[in-house]
């Protein structure tokens, strides 16, 4: 069988790529309580993933490989704010996650995003990742480039904390915990 010419497996890679966007629109969605910050994000790892196909190793890893770069690129655009600044406009409101629920469900899917926002961004990925995701604490620790020991205990802080905010705790028992 004649072997495939590399644009052909360029072809295939970015059919594949196609197939995670739903996924990793709903993770950098839940991940960042924003659609249009979400799509930004997505695209832009995307783009990047598409320029850099020839780094993937193991394309069985496609998934992973694809949350590392959208997590490299969200830590950028962070560090690129603290230093000027970031800016929130009023139409950022309709994006809110909250305000998309049928009113019945808004005071507890507003209780369960502030909550989440209450999170660190560390604690708040690898929350996403295991129990949104399903990804295993490898899995896991190979994306976000930590030691599986650092997972766990992110994991264990992130779920007390969550339990916490959504209990009523108090501000300096959240505090603790960070």
């Amino acid at each position: 069988m004649p072997e495939a010419a590399p644009e052909d497996d360029s072809a295939t890679l970015v059919r594949r790529m196609v197939g995670h966007i739903p996924w990793l629109r709903r993770y950098a969605t839940a991940w960042l309580h924003s659609t249009a910050d979400a799509d930004d994000l997505v695209q832009a790892c995307l783009e990047r993933a598409i320029r850099r196909r020839e780094t993937l190793q193991d394309p069985e890893r496609l998934g992973s490989w694809l949350l590392a770069i959208l997590h490299n690129l969200h830590r950028s655009e962070m560090r690129s704010r603290g230093r000027r600044g970031d800016p929130v406009g009023i139409d950022s409101l309709a994006d809110d996650l909250a305000l998309s629920a049928p009113p019945e469900d808004r005071g507890e899917l507003g209780d369960l995003v502030r909550a989440m926002g209450s999170l660190s961004d560390d604690h708040r990925q690898v929350l996403l990742l295991v129990g949104l995701e399903g990804l295993t604490y490898r899995e896991t620790a190979d994306v976000l480039g930590v030691p599986i020991g650092t997972v766990m205990s992110r994991l264990a802080r992130a779920r007390e904390q969550l339990r916490i905010a959504l209990e009523g705790g108090s501000d300096q028992a959240l505090r603790r915990i960070k």
